[in-house]
């Protein structure tokens, strides 16, 4: 029987390129988005079902899941991709925002895998892949609640993966760097208060360093193929770096200690 796995995200970057990649490796695709009534590629795609998930509504979570289980037969693998970035100054950001943003990069992750967990708990068999970040490893400043989310991803992934042994499946964490995808423009809630003229200085390095970021990212489709790796090798290893950015930058983090590598964000940033 052909293998299935459910992408939530899909609509763009790294969740749209995953899609593709495994259509075009003969998998049958569940492509969730929450405005599929504007997606025109996919839905002209043998085996690929677009359907409608928003991870901040139960009854589409669930409406999704079903939907693919009675087009496929089955799930064999979910991609947890839905996500966005909010950055800014804590001080000027409201708690609606603070909320959303781990209730998407978070609670919806869990309540999506949640939904599917029964299914492949059935099969005996299976793979979550949670995409996380190199922002669930190291940190830049004005980044507090999106880091609190990939670092929740990255501690709640890890813990799972040990319980999901018990039933067969496996757990995955992709870790990307800056991807060449509209992130700034689709995926980034910057929050800032001019009349909190303290942290101007720290707002304009913010979006310098931005700008260089986004010259050295990698193409989503790298990460679709490491999402791929870690789908279909076999094994039980959990974190997978995505992309030459992603691994340079752990690299150096993983050689410097605290002190040095702060110390040279700190400079940076000018702090």
């Amino acid at each position: 029987m052909t293998s299935t796995i459910l992408i939530t995200g899909s609509s763009s970057g790294i969740g749209r390129a995953t899609a593709k990649h495994f259509h075009e490796q003969g998998w049958n695709v569940i492509a969730t988005m929450r405005s599929p009534e504007h997606e025109t590629e996919l839905t002209t795609l043998d085996n690929v079902l677009v359907t409608r998930l928003d991870v901040q509504d139960s009854a589409s979570i669930k409406a999704a899941v079903d939907a693919g289980l009675a087009r496929f037969g089955r799930i064999d693998a979910l991609l947890n991709n839905a996500g966005y970035g909010a950055y800014g100054v804590l001080e000027a950001t409201p708690m609606d925002k603070i909320h959303r943003q781990f209730d998407v990069n978070v609670l919806g992750l869990l309540e999506t895998t949640k939904a599917v967990l029964p299914h492949l708990r059935a099969n005996g068999s299976g793979t979550v892949v949670n995409v996380s970040s190199i922002g669930g490893k190291i940190t830049l400043p004005l980044g507090t609640l999106y880091h609190g989310t990939k670092f929740a991803v990255e501690g709640l992934s890890e813990a799972l993966h040990y319980e999901l042994a018990a039933i067969g499946v496996n757990v995955k964490i992709v870790e990307p760097g800056f991807v060449n995808t509209d992130f700034a423009g689709r995926s980034l809630d910057f929050t800032n208060d001019e009349n909190l003229p303290e942290y101007q200085k720290l707002v304009g390095a913010f979006f310098t360093a931005q700008g260089q970021m986004s010259t050295a990212g990698d193409e989503p489709e790298v990460v679709a193929e490491t999402i791929w790796a870690a789908v279909t090798d076999g094994t039980d290893r959990l974190r997978y770096t995505a992309g030459q950015y992603a691994a340079d930058l752990l690299a150096t983090r993983a050689a410097a200690d605290d002190a040095t590598f702060i110390g040279g964000i700190k400079l940076q940033f000018g702090l």
